[in-house]
């Protein structure tokens, strides 16, 4: 039985068309073997069971589980259509579009959570109930680069059924995972599978930057399911589905989804401000090195600044020109602080640097270790807010 590569070119973020570089690294797989039957000696004659009474229905244990989370969970999750204006090349003719995605129902104020890349551009949005009334969305608040975002509606408060919050800090993998959305504009669809692996990162909308601690799914996703919830088997909300491995644009059984924690921690910012207030340390910009983070850039008055942390400084150097010795200004990157680890954390590359602050709230005290002319140096950092 010979092994076979297949390739993950891209993914795919489930509410429109966006394709990007995700896995590069060729997946073995074997082919299932025909199964082979097996004579059983001294075997007895098969017994039938007898058919249940007209009517009644007989349903096994797995599908009572997906019957209950279903019947729990989908009048808490929504259709959302968009509407869009795009012009032609020359930007004379206005092109409408549509788009379409999934939701979940927050509070009975009528907040609906959702996927930043659902509603961007959108001129119009609706959301259509489990009950099938149609209302129109205001956006509240989003983020690009964790690609989440918070709706609002008008509608009666006891047509309004909020989705029940689980966590995502003690998933294993393996454990079921239930997927309810909109897939193709097809309501109410559910989708079974598990929780294939954990901590996987994708590329941000935002240049530059991944997502992640991401939850990964074997359930079914495909266009139209974005910004709907994963599920656990108590019917709890434990990720938001938000972008698909494919060659296609549609399901090749490898989804993704945010985790419900980070969710959860950003939704008082987008619900109050509009936007996520991450964290403000002042170091505008690192560089990465074998031994830490040169600090290139820090921020006037910031609060790297104002801890006493050295970037890199402007500096006088004698070069020789011609028949003479001139001083010509440089910048002396060696003069600047060598950022090693934050709270203990050593830091590998800027990524770690990043998300170990934005685990951080503004206010919170942090401690840098940094080596500054030879010396190691544990630096207090008090975050202010951006």
């Amino acid at each position: 039985m010979k092994a076979q590569n297949l390739m993950l070119s891209g993914f795919s973020v489930l509410g429109g068309a966006f394709l990007a570089v995700l896995l590069t690294q060729p997946v073995s797989f074997l082919a299932a073997s025909q199964a082979q039957s097996t004579p059983v000696a001294n075997s007895q004659p098969a017994v039938t069971a007898s058919p249940p009474p007209p009517g009644v229905s007989v349903y096994t244990p797995d599908e009572l589980a997906n019957i209950r989370v279903y019947e729990v969970a989908s009048k808490s999750v929504v259709n959302i259509t968009t509407s869009t204006v795009q012009y032609d090349r020359f930007r004379l003719l206005p092109i409408p579009g549509q788009g379409s995605g999934s939701g979940s129902i927050l509070d009975k104020q009528g907040h609906i959570l959702t996927n930043a890349h659902v509603v961007d551009g959108a001129q119009e949005v609706e959301v259509t109930l489990a009950d099938g009334s149609i209302h129109e969305a205001s956006l509240i608040g989003a983020d690009s680069e964790y690609d989440i975002a918070v709706l609002k509606i008008d509608a009666p408060p006891e047509n309004l059924t909020p989705i029940r919050l689980g966590r995502s800090d003690s998933l294993k993998v393996g454990q079921r995972a239930y997927l309810l959305g909109n897939p193709f504009g097809l309501n109410g669809t559910l989708t079974t599978g598990i929780v294939s692996s954990l901590d996987r990162s994708l590329p941000s909308q935002v240049a530059d930057r991944e997502m992640t601690s991401i939850i990964q799914t074997d359930a079914a996703m495909n266009p139209g399911n974005s910004g709907g919830p994963m599920l656990d088997s108590s019917a709890r909300m434990i990720g938001m589905n938000v972008a698909i491995a494919t060659r296609t644009g549609q399901s090749a059984g490898v989804g993704f989804a945010i985790p419900v924690d980070r969710i959860r921690r950003f939704l008082p910012d987008l619900i109050e401000h509009g936007k996520i207030i991450r964290p403000y340390h002042g170091i505008v910009s690192v560089m990465e090195t074998k031994r830490g983070l040169r600090i290139l850039k820090l921020s006037d008055g910031g609060p790297a600044e104002r801890a006493g942390l050295r970037g890199s400084r402007l500096a006088r150097r004698p070069t020789s020109q011609g028949f003479g010795v001139v001083s010509q200004v440089v910048i002396d990157r060696e003069s600047a602080d060598l950022l090693v680890a934050i709270d203990g954390k050593v830091l590998k590359d800027h990524t770690d640097f990043v998300d170990v602050m934005e685990s951080h709230k503004p206010g919170d005290t942090v401690t840098l270790t940094v080596l500054r002319d030879g010396v190691r140096h544990q630096i207090e950092l008090t975050l202010g807010a951006a």
